[in-house]
């Protein structure tokens, strides 16, 4: 039975008493405990060999290299919303801009153009020009550039809505030029409207006049409204005009632009002013001379920005004139009590809408000239 104040289970084992002395040697008693020395090391010692490599870091001090710190982690954050920022914008544009621009590399074809006079069928009427004027079919023509309006320009699969009005007004420029310009009408200048052209035009548009033809390549009539200053001039500055523009996109590197216009000169014999010579007579001597012109333009890439145009097919229908086989480098107005030969086809209306007459030479209907 165990004794008193021993364990239930008896005296454990490893202790005295237990059964087993084995580690009886390395118990210590009271007397050994009292005599042992005690020593704690100072601050310096400790951090010494005997310390462990551990420290507090002051909140002020920088943080090691590659250590994350809430300044860095919020630098992190403002690039990466850039970034971000920066790809919806490029998917924006790419989106809004238009289609894929090939560069396409061409070269200018030749202006194919056909010359039309008509012949009066009777005496060309004469009178003061605003009476003429009134008692016309163009009685209500704009004058001027005022007659060339511009359609609303819109987008094409792969021009600009602005790339597009480039090519309009690049168009209207060259009818302003080529049948409006006093200038140009008297045969006085020929540059406003060759600078208009593509480069690659100019030599058959000097060849026109150096070396007319009626060959269907070198015509100056094709190229721009023009009368000869020693036996025509002008009685009215105003030119009276009607007509329309279209545009169409006809591949994806080019834009045409359409045109019909009919523009009404008030013409005299040179050399006379209104009120000159015989009273009355001498302020009746004006005419009216008529020219439809439908041409075809065309832009690509290099032409817009150089505001300048290819001019691919023109067509004229002018008179009264009388039918010539001769090539000249002017138009040649029947005038006031003139009277040609008809020659042609059946008559010809310059004012009408439709296809133009195809042939050498026309008849100027009677309801194209004044009181018809």
């Amino acid at each position: 039975m165990a004794a008193r104040g021993d364990p239930p289970e008896g005296t454990p084992e490893g202790t005295p008493g237990g059964g087993d002395d084995e580690y009886r040697s390395v118990v210590f008693d009271e007397s050994f405990v009292r005599a042992a020395r005690l020593q704690e090391f100072s601050a310096k010692e400790r951090m010494g060999d005997h310390s462990h490599a551990v420290r507090r870091r002051d909140p002020a001090e920088k943080p090691a290299a590659g250590s994350l710190t809430p300044r860095r982690g919020s630098l992190q954050v403002l690039l990466l919303v850039l970034v971000i920022a920066v790809a919806f914008g490029t998917a924006v544009y790419v989106g809004v801009r238009p289609p894929y621009r090939p560069a396409v590399t061409r070269s200018a074809e030749p202006l194919r153009m056909t010359v039309i006079p008509l012949a009066p069928a009777g005496v060309v009427p004469g009178d003061d020009p605003e009476r003429l004027l009134r008692q016309s079919p163009a009685a209500k023509f704009p004058t001027g550039a005022s007659g060339i309006p511009l359609p609303l320009a819109r987008r094409t699969p792969h021009f600009t809505e602005n790339e597009v009005m480039t090519a309009l007004t690049t168009a209207k420029d060259y009818l302003v030029a080529s049948s409006v310009d006093p200038d140009v009408l008297t045969g006085a200048e020929r540059l406003p409207v060759r600078s208009l052209l593509d480069p690659q035009q100019l030599a058959q548009f000097d060849a026109s006049f150096a070396d007319p033809a009626d060959d269907g390549r070198h015509a100056p009539e094709g190229w721009l409204v023009r009368f000869d200053p020693e036996k025509v001039a002008l009685a009215d500055s105003a030119v009276h005009v009607r007509g329309t523009l279209r545009f169409a996109e006809s591949t994806p590197g080019t834009i045409d632009v359409m045109s019909d216009h009919t523009f009404v000169y008030a013409l005299r014999p040179a050399g006379r002013s209104a009120g000159e010579g015989e009273g009355e007579k001498a302020k009746r001597d004006a005419s009216l001379f008529t020219v439809r012109r439908t041409l075809h333009f065309r832009f690509d890439r290099d032409d817009l920005p150089g505001h300048r145009a290819e001019l691919l097919t023109s067509h004229v229908q002018a008179g009264p004139q009388a039918c010539s086989t001769e090539a000249s480098s002017t138009l040649t107005p029947l005038l006031a009590g003139a009277r040609a030969k008809p020659a042609g086809p059946a008559g010809t209306d310059p004012y009408a809408t439709g296809p133009p007459t195809a042939g050498l030479c026309g008849v100027l209907d009677s309801g194209a000239q004044p009181g018809g």
